[in-house]
């Protein structure tokens, strides 16, 4: 499906998935046609399918239409992409920041792509790990660069909020391909970005 800039996005909210919410308020023993609720099925419908747009968006794509020949092969690094996503076991968000570098093999990549594939990836049902290896696949497979790397540091809503009640964890995940699986680049990398690393 051909990318579709956010902002340009229409949401059309079906009956069913907002019957679905109405639903679940009720069971959950709200009354349905309080003021401030009675609206709230057809938000909350509209809300999930907003950071749901993942499934219906293509990352391979998004970088092909921004692939330029250049003759530059030194790392390329984007850091402090703001990321935000839901948890697939609570359906409750994690949030926090990626930080992608690459080093090019004869193509660049526009640099608004790569927030703009981590956001395909985030605004679905994930876990931190899987949405790491996503993000760093789809470079790899689709710019193939000599190397490419991927940091996400986030924290998780469901550890906070409810079970084990950590306001204060956060998680760290990372991938490394090609020439950042050698020890010498990976550093580089690590210690570009170690300011922003907790």
């Amino acid at each position: 499906m051909p990318y579709t800039k956010l902002e340009e996005y229409n949401i059309e909210v079906t009956d069913e998935v907002k019957n679905k919410f109405e639903s679940i308020i009720t069971d959950l023993g709200e009354d349905i046609s309080r003021e401030g609720i009675v609206k709230t099925p057809e938000r909350a419908a509209k809300a999930m399918q907003f950071l749901m747009q993942g499934y219906h968006q293509d990352a391979a794509e998004i970088l092909k239409g921004a692939m330029f020949k250049e003759d530059y092969n030194e790392m390329v690094i984007v850091k402090d992409i703001e990321l935000y996503s839901l948890c697939e076991h609570h359906m409750l968000p994690f949030f926090g920041k990626a930080h992608i570098a690459y080093i090019p093999d004869g193509h660049i990549v526009g640099l608004s792509k790569l927030p703009r594939i981590v956001d395909v990836f985030a605004r679905r049902m994930q876990v931190q790990e899987r949405l790491t290896h996503d993000i760093l696949e789809c470079i790899n497979n689709t710019l193939r660069p000599k190397g490419v790397a991927v940091v996400i540091e986030a924290q998780h809503l469901c550890m906070m909020m409810r079970g084990v009640q950590k306001q204060n964890s956060s998680t760290t995940t990372s991938g490394f391909r090609g020439q950042f699986e050698k020890i010498e680049t990976r550093n580089e990398f690590l210690k570009l970005i170690s300011s922003d690393l907790k």
